[in-house]
C-alpha cells in the first residue's frame, strides 16, 4: 500500500502556502497566466503522459471508449477553434445538456481553452429549469443532442434571444441556421489551438445552485480555482502516480465538474466515467474490472448499496481499492463502519459547497476517522464556528459551541459572484468571512460536526432543490393558488420533496388531483426535483410580512416543536 501524500496533517496545515501549490503547476507558456484546460490537458499531452488514458468511458452497452491526454488535447482544441469560428468572445457562456458522454467533457475543456465560461446542466431537467438557467446565464451556445433539442429546447427558443447556436452531438447535418451539427464542425476544425493569455481571475465555470428565497443563483468561479482542485486531489483524494479514479457524480452537479473532470486530470490520473445511472452490480463490476484505486461517490448511493445483501469484497476483487469518499450530505456513522467492513477501507466524508468550488473540510487517509464527522479543514483553509447575527461576526473559541460554519476569504476556489446578483452575493459575507449557511460545531480534537442547514434547501438523491423553484412550477397549474415545499427525511434518498398545496375554488382535493399535480411537476421540472408527495391545505402559515413559514410546515409534518410563532399571521 502506497504511503499517503499527506502524512502529517498538523505540520502541513501550519506550513501550507497557496503559492507553493501554484509553483507545482506549469502555467501557460511565456508567462501568459493560468488556464484550467492547460493544467488539466495540454501540459500532460506535451510531456510523458501524452499516451496515458485520461478518460475511460463506460457506455450504456458496456463498451469502453478511451481518450488519452493527447486525444483530449486535439479534441478540445478543435472545440475551442469551432467556438472561434462561431465568433464567440472570451467570457461568453457555453452550456451543455447531455448525459455523461465524451462530447460533454470535450466541450467543457474546450470552452475553458477558449476562455468561454462553461456551465453544465443536468440532463434530467425539464424545460422550465433549463429555461431559467439558460436565460439567467445569458447562454450563447448550448451543446445537446437531437432528442433533448426536440423535447426540451425547441419550444423555448423564442424566449431565449441571446442563445445563438445549438450544437447537436448526434446530427450529421445542420438542421437550420441555429441548430448545427457538432460532428460536422469538429471535423472541419483544426486540432491545434494556442490558449490565449489567461488571468487567474478570469471567469471559467458557472454552476447554478437553488435558493429558498428566489430562482436559481449562478455561482461564478475563476481559473485560479484549479489550485484547490489540484491540492484536494493530492491531499484528500490522495491521487498517486498510475491511479485509476472514479467519481460517480454527474457534471451537472459541481462535484461532477470539480472532481469528475478537473481534479483527476490536473493530477494526471485516469478517470472512469459511467454513462449509466446507479446499478449496484454494474458498479461493483466496474470497480473490479477497472481496478479502481480511489472512488468518490454520494451518500445516497452508499445507502442503496447498504440495503443489498452483498459484501462486495467477498464477491468481487476490490484489492486495488485504496480509498472511498463521499460527499453531498452528511454521512451517518453506520455508513462509515459499513464501508470498512464491505470494502476493507472506511468511507471518508467531506464537506464543501457549490460556492466553495472544492473540498473545504475532510477526513483524510492518514488521520483517525471519527464516524459521522466532517473531518478537519483542508490545509490553506481557515474554518470556524461563529455567531453571525450581530453587526460584527463573533468567532467561538471554545469547542462544542454550535453556530454558523464560516470560512475565511482568500482561498482560490471561493466563488467570485452570483451572476447578475451583486447584493445577494454581498450578503454571503461579513467582514473577512464567508457565511456558508450551514450549522456545525467543533470538538476538542478539532473535528467538525454537521448540525443542520440554516435555510430550507432540500437535498434529495444528490440533487439540491430550492423550494421556491418547485413552488413556482406548481403554481403554474390552473388549479393551484399557493404552494409551499419542504424536505421530508427519507433514508434511501436523504430527503424527499413534499409540497403543501392550496387549491383554487372549484377544484377538489382528490387523489386524482394529487396525481395530476405530481405528473405536471415531473413533466415540467423532471422527476429528480419534482415533489413525490403532495398534501392539500386550506391556507399556508405565513409571517405578518407574507413570508411562508416552511419550518412550521416541516415541524408539524414531523411532529416536532413549532418554535417561536410570534410573527405568525393570524387567520
Amino acid at each position: 500500500m502506497k504511503e499517503p501524500n499527506l502524512t502529517d496533517y498538523a505540520k502541513l496545515y501550519q506550513q501550507f502556502d497557496w503559492q507553493y501549490v501554484r509553483s507545482q503547476l506549469a502555467g501557460l507558456p511565456n508567462g501568459k497566466g493560468l488556464n484550467i484546460a492547460h493544467e488539466a490537458v495540454d501540459r500532460h499531452a506535451s510531456g510523458d503522459l501524452r499516451n496515458k488514458v485520461a478518460l475511460r468511458f463506460h457506455r450504456k452497452k458496456e463498451n469502453v471508449e478511451d481518450y488519452t491526454y493527447g486525444d483530449l488535447k486535439t479534441q478540445t482544441s478543435k472545440f475551442a477553434n469551432l467556438l472561434h469560428g462561431l465568433k464567440l468572445k472570451e467570457g461568453d457562456r457555453v452550456f451543455s445538456l447531455l448525459g455523461r458522454v465524451p462530447d460533454l467533457y470535450i466541450a467543457a475543456l474546450g470552452s475553458l481553452k477558449f476562455k468561454a465560461v462553461f456551465c453544465p446542466l443536468f440532463s434530467v431537467f425539464g424545460p422550465e429549469p433549463i429555461f431559467q438557467r439558460l436565460s439567467k446565464g445569458d447562454a450563447k451556445v448550448l451543446v445537446t443532442n437531437t432528442s433533448f433539442y426536440e423535447k426540451k429546447i425547441k419550444g423555448l427558443l423564442n424566449r431565449l434571444p441571446s442563445l445563438d447556436f445549438i450544437l447537436l452531438t448526434d446530427s450529421s447535418d445542420d438542421l437550420d441556421m441555429k441548430a448545427l451539427s457538432l460532428t460536422k464542425l469538429m471535423e472541419e476544425a483544426s486540432g491545434e489551438f494556442i490558449i490565449p493569455s489567461t488571468d487567474p481571475e478570469d471567469p471559467a465555470l458557472l454552476h447554478f445552485t437553488s435558493g429558498t428565497t428566489g430562482m436559481p443563483k449562478g455561482a461564478l468561479h475563476v481559473h485560479q480555482a484549479v489550485l484547490t482542485h489540484f491540492a484536494t486531489g493530492k491531499y484528500v483524494l490522495d491521487f498517486q502516480k498510475g491511479d485509476i479514479f472514479w467519481c460517480t457524480a454527474d457534471p451537472g452537479w459541481v462535484t461532477g465538474t470539480s472532481y469528475g473532470i478537473i481534479s483527476p486530470l490536473v493530477n494526471g490520473v485516469t478517470s472512469i466515467i459511467d454513462e449509466e445511472e446507479f446499478d449496484a452490480l454494474r458498479w461493483y463490476s466496474i470497480l473490479e474490472k477497472q481496478k479502481v484505486n480511489v472512488w468518490y461517490t454520494a451518500p445516497t448511493a452508499i445507502r442503496r448499496l447498504m440495503r443489498m445483501e452483498i459484501v462486495p469484497k467477498e464477491k468481487y476483487d476490490l484489492s486495488n481499492l485504496r480509498l472511498v469518499l463521499s460527499v453531498g450530505e452528511p454521512l451517518h456513522p453506520g455508513a462509515v463502519s459499513w464501508g470498512q467492513k464491505a470494502f476493507g477501507v472506511p468511507v471518508l466524508d467531506n464537506w464543501w459547497q457549490t460556492e466553495t468550488g472544492g473540498i473545504m473540510i475532510a477526513n483524510y487517509r492518514s488521520m483517525e476517522v471519527k464516524p459521522g464527522s466532517m473531518g478537519k479543514p483542508l490545509p490553506g483553509i481557515i474554518a470556524a464556528i461563529a455567531d453571525v447575527e450581530e453587526a460584527e461576526i463573533k468567532i467561538y473559541d471554545q469547542p462544542e459551541n454550535q453556530g454558523h460554519l464560516v470560512l475565511k476569504k482568500g482561498f482560490p476556489s471561493l466563488f467570485r459572484g452570483y451572476l447578475h446578483e451583486e447584493e445577494r452575493y454581498k450578503k454571503c459575507f461579513k467582514g473577512n468571512w464567508y457565511i456558508s449557511g450551514d450549522l456545525a460545531k467543533i470538538d476538542k480534537d478539532g473535528y467538525f460536526w454537521f448540525i443542520g442547514r440554516a435555510d430550507d434547501i432540500i437535498k434529495t438523491s444528490g440533487h439540491m432543490v430550492g423550494p421556491f423553484e418547485v413552488e413556482s412550477t406548481l403554481m403554474k397549474h390552473p388549479a393551484v393558488v399557493e404552494a409551499a415545499v419542504i424536505g421530508k427525511p427519507e433514508p434511501s434518498i436523504g430527503e424527499l420533496v413534499k409540497a403543501f398545496v392550496v387549491l383554487k375554488e372549484g377544484f377538489e382535493p382528490t387523489d386524482d388531483m394529487r396525481q395530476e399535480l405530481i405528473g405536471f411537476a415531473r413533466k415540467t421540472m423532471g422527476p429528480a426535483v419534482a415533489p413525490k408527495e403532495i398534501s392539500f391545505i386550506e391556507s399556508l402559515p405565513k409571517t405578518k410580512s407574507g413570508k411562508i413559514l416552511r419550518r412550521l410546515l416541516k415541524a408539524r409534518e414531523l411532529g416536532l416543536p413549532e418554535g417561536d410563532l410570534s410573527t405568525l399571521e393570524k387567520g
